[in-house]
């Protein structure tokens, strides 16, 4: 296993309290949406593939809980190219904006949802059955938006808003209906503390769809979503890529405990955190480009800058401004998390 430098006592009551805005906690916790699989066996120093393996990588890492995703199997088209990461696995896959499974009435009166129970949970409940005590585990999921574009691929799906918006309206039911079964499921595991929704709304310069079709189509999907959650007293956590000024007001109206994902050139979290801190809790804030390119010094200075602006007060939590990606250096990952341990403890002085 890589050194970490500490064997940290986890207190799911500590990330608990920052996403929850209920003032300073001891230390500034830790926070991830996801970690890649490479990374995680980097670290370990053996595959992880397991639930167990992944609980055992969160936990020896300083964080209070380990981010579990339910398996849904949908139906998609992909292309791909081979991975040119510093720890590979073969072949990247990715939709593109072209890429669609249902273009018209007659596809989406063909295709094939999944069924809640074909959604395995089983990752899920082996985590929560492998956790040490004080440790917690976060249900993951992908959003409404997102997967209605990858079955109606964006480019399909801005020209149905127009052509045909009752496919569009029948798409974005069906995948809410569903994800708001998955919600309610994992919400209401005893084991589950938290859930962390998924949903890119945005890219560099604009949110993906107009204000007024989120508002009509994605937003209500949204308020369920979270209501169900809250029904079972778990937070939800939003994370959302891009560009999402113009849908703020209407996000932090949904009722999400906290917001994750930001890039300095569109957002960086400490901004977000003097406009918004008071109604919603930041999560994450080093930039993946710093990480994936930066040196290790470097690192380290912006996590010490992103404490002293957003750890005052509480509601936050430290983290990638995305994801731990395979093409992250472990060396930078390794600072990201030990400059925060020995910077984030309460009260902040650096």
């Amino acid at each position: 296993m890589r050194a970490v430098g500490r064997k940290p006592k986890p207190d799911f009551g500590r990330f608990l309290k920052a996403v929850r805005r209920e003032g300073e906690p001891d230390r500034v916790p830790l926070v991830e949406l996801g970690v890649d699989a490479e990374v995680m066996a980097a670290v370990l120093g053996e595959p992880v593939a397991s639930a167990e393996q992944q609980v055992r990588f969160w936990h020896a890492l300083g964080y209070d809980y380990a981010c579990i995703k339910a398996i849904i199997p949908w139906t998609r088209r992909r292309d791909r190219a081979a991975d040119t990461a510093a720890l590979p696995h073969g072949e990247r896959d990715w939709v593109t904006s072209h890429t669609a499974v249902v273009t018209s009435r007659v596809d989406l009166e063909r295709f094939r949802w999944p069924k809640p129970s074909e959604v395995d949970y089983r990752d899920i409940e082996g985590a929560i059955r492998a956790a040490p005590d004080g440790f917690g585990i976060v249900g993951r999921v992908s959003g409404v938006l997102e997967n209605a574009m990858f079955t109606l691929g964006f480019e399909g799906m801005s020209y149905l808003l127009a052509d045909d918006p009752e496919v569009v309206r029948d798409t974005v039911d069906a995948v809410g209906a569903l994800l708001l079964n998955v919600v309610e499921t994992m919400a209401g595991m005893e084991g589950v503390g938290a859930i962390f929704f998924g949903e890119d709304m945005g890219f560099k310069t604009a949110s993906m769809l107009s204000p007024a079709a989120m508002r009509a189509y994605i937003f209500p999907w949204h308020r369920r979503i979270v209501a169900t959650a809250h029904a079972h007293g778990k937070p939800i956590l939003l994370h959302s890529c891009g560009n999402l000024r113009t849908l703020m007001e209407d996000i932090l109206a949904t009722g999400w405990d906290a917001k994750h994902s930001y890039e300095d050139v569109v957002m960086p979290i400490a901004e977000m955190k003097a406009l918004y801190g008071d109604r919603i809790a930041v999560l994450g804030g080093i930039d993946m480009d710093l990480l994936a390119r930066g040196t290790e010094a470097a690192v380290r200075g912006r996590v010490r800058e992103v404490i002293r602006a957003c750890a005052p007060g509480g509601g936050f939590a430290l983290g990638s401004g995305n994801t731990v990606a395979n093409y992250v250096p472990i060396g930078n990952y390794l600072a990201m998390l030990d400059e925060c341990w020995r910077r984030g403890r309460y009260p902040i002085t650096c």
